[in-house]
């Protein structure tokens, strides 16, 4: 049945017509339709062929439509057609450029140049500090060993310790010894100082406030705070020895309440290997500390270097630094322009998802209005694009990342930035990578994989969720019983790589073999433990994980072949023919403010402004107030 309140004040608001003249001559064939209406009995209907819709019929009240009724709702399909249209159908429908492809294509291109320059350079950075670390611990830990320094696994030797007081003295000697003698080394080392004289060395005591133990009866003197004594060693140590030299200090070292002795000291050099054909050398500055922790008080003291490099400003060749400000020009220009391609990617993917909202507000709108029921769930994700989500994701973090390079390159900041801006980096260009995805979702072949993840994405989480409940059950276990007696699982986290390891069979024998024989009842709870682990997650956990993949695999499989399962709003726009893309239907401008530049956006507000009549129409109701908030969502997906 037809009503006569068919053209309602919410139909005019919201899907009015583009001008005032469209709306007098609306609001003119709304009255001759409303004046036909009234002529009908009530038990008279009438139909329209044209109004068939690819969605659940409307109900009872709203079952006729107006033809100005109708027209909107063309309207809203080919405008919802055009949102969720890839860029090669929109350009063949509308010509539409496709800025944001053309973005990423561009942002690919800078950021896989900017990262491989990066990387080429920070591997150069970390090889040459790493080399350098090895080089100090020859020059200045007693010890040490060259076979220290290879990682090798399981370990060839143990850790570099000392076990008696003198040892403590005769290390700091020595690497007192080999500061004095700095030019001794092969290496281009030099002190901080200005005149390149031995400057003072500082040795810091990190002990108790208390600490007196006394075995013999049990009992002990303790105060857990924690006191800091600091001083410099100087030149003359390297004569006296520094145990002297603390007795002449009244400073004594009391092992029983040590927790830990650093000696720090700080050598500069320049690193004459150049990266390119513009490169300079570098300059740094080591910052050298070795330290001793005696925390665990278990009559070990744990000896270990560490060396933190800080680039400085070179004061060389003049002339060949001026050749070599080209590489730095031309490393900036690309750090900038990846700021700036990215600023553009982040503003376009931004108003991109602003803009599907609005189109989501709208649509909600319209289906309330048009068949008096809501937008579904599944309707309303569909103006979700979590693409765009991921990109912008991406660009803030090579945004960040390309800060950092610039700051790192034009030596602006003090500390050790390399690994911090490669994490950056690093994260956003597999993002960016990941981009790439989309666009080969376009075509069938390479949307399998896409779909099939997305389809399987709910059930992987539930069965990952109860697979880590055992998994964690299984690492407590394994750290608790197994650790003080096993090397893969002396930490929580050593236990959950190994076991990790373990169910992509990896290192399995060793893993047996490596238990201790020192308790007969652990070395079989060891055998159990890993023989049920790796049976439950090889053989049950890892083949229903494989099972439920396949199973999406097979259910996208069969979308192919009979459809794809269609919410309301996908019902509601159908689909639309290469005939209708190529026919112009879509050259209408339906969407006033929905691609428009930002002069013609507010060029359009200050004419409908200007037209626009304040005083009420011949129905009472008001000229098109909501019409620029929200028609104006049309948002391109290019």
């Amino acid at each position: 049945m037809i009503r006569k309140d068919n053209l309602s004040q919410e139909n005019v608001d919201n899907y009015g017509c583009e001008s005032d003249e469209d709306y007098r001559g609306a609001f003119k064939t709304n009255q001759n339709f409303q004046s036909s209406v009234n002529n009908l009995t009530e038990d008279q209907s009438i139909t329209s062929e044209t109004s068939t819709r690819p969605i659940t019929e409307p109900c009872e009240e709203t079952s006729g439509l107006s033809p100005f009724s109708f027209h909107n709702e063309n309207r809203m399909r080919r405008k919802l057609q055009f949102f969720f249209m890839n860029p090669i159908e929109k350009w063949r429908a509308k010509r539409r450029f496709p800025y944001k492809f053309v973005v990423q294509v561009v942002k690919i291109v800078l950021v896989t140049m900017q990262l491989c320059l990066f990387a080429h350079s920070r591997y150069n950075h970390v090889n040459y500090t790493g080399d350098n670390r090895i080089t100090f611990s020859h020059l200045f830990l007693k010890g040490w060993d060259s076979y220290m320094e290879v990682e090798a696994y399981p370990p060839s030797a143990g850790p570099l310790a000392i076990y008696e007081k003198s040892e403590f003295f005769e290390t700091i000697d020595y690497a007192t010894i080999g500061y004095s003698n700095l030019s001794r080394s092969i290496g281009p080392y030099s002190y901080p100082s200005s005149d390149n004289t031995m400057a003072p060395m500082k040795l810091c005591l990190y002990t108790y406030r208390e600490g007196q133990i006394f075995g013999f009866n049990e009992s002990y003197v303790f105060n857990p705070e924690i006191d800091k004594l600091c001083v410099s060693l100087t030149e003359d140590v390297t004569r006296s020895g520094v145990e002297v030299f603390l007795k002449s200090k009244d400073i004594v070292v009391n092992f029983s309440a040590l927790v830990k002795a650093t000696l720090r000291f700080a050598i500069k050099t320049v690193n004459f290997k150049a990266y390119g054909p513009f490169s300079a050398p570098d300059c740094y500055k080591f910052n050298i500390e070795i330290i001793f922790d005696n925390g665990d008080h278990d009559g070990q003291t744990l000896i270990s270097l560490t060396a933190d490099a800080l680039r400085l400003y070179c004061k060389g060749d003049v002339k060949y630094v001026m050749q070599s400000s080209i590489d730095s020009i031309l490393r900036s220009v690309l750090n900038y322009f990846v700021i700036l391609i990215c600023v553009i990617s982040f503003s376009l993917c931004a108003r991109a998802i602003y803009r599907a909202q609005l189109l989501r507000i709208q649509t909600q709108n319209f289906f309330w209005v048009t068949y008096r029921k809501p937008l579904s769930f599944d309707g309303k994700m569909e103006f979700v694009n979590f693409w765009y989500i991921m990109i912008c994701c991406n660009d803030v973090l090579l945004i960040i990342g390309s800060a950092l390079k610039e700051q790192i390159e034009r030596r602006f900041t003090e500390r050790d930035s390399w690994d911090i801006c490669s994490v950056f980096l690093g994260i956003g260009n597999l993002l960016v990578w990941f981009g790439v995805l989309r666009y080969l979702g376009f075509f069938k072949t390479y949307n399998v994989v896409i779909l099939t993840l997305k389809k399987a994405a709910p059930k992987i989480v539930r069965f990952l969720l109860c697979a880590l409940l055992i998994y964690g059950g299984f690492t407590f276990c394994g750290w608790l019983v197994l650790g003080p007696y096993h090397m893969k699982f002396r930490s929580l986290a050593m236990t959950s790589e190994c076991l990790f390891s373990l169910i992509n069979g990896d290192d399995m024998f060793a893993t047996f073999t490596t238990m201790s024989n020192k308790s007969q009842m652990l070395w079989w709870f060891c055998r159990i433990y890993l023989y049920s682990f790796i049976s439950l997650y090889i053989y049950v956990v890892l083949s229903l994980f494989i099972s439920v993949i396949m199973d999406a695999y097979d259910t996208i499989k069969r979308y192919y072949r009979d459809g794809f399962p269609q919410s309301d709003l996908k019902q509601f726009v159908g689909s639309s023919s290469l005939e209708d893309l190529t026919s112009g239907i879509f050259q209408e401008d339906f969407d006033d403010f929905g691609n428009d530049s930002m002069f013609d956006i507010l060029k359009k507000i200050f004419d409908c402004c200007k037209r626009r009549d304040p005083s009420p129409g011949p129905t009472g109701y008001t000229s098109l107030n909501n019409k620029t908030n929200i028609s104006g969502t049309q948002h391109s997906q290019s």
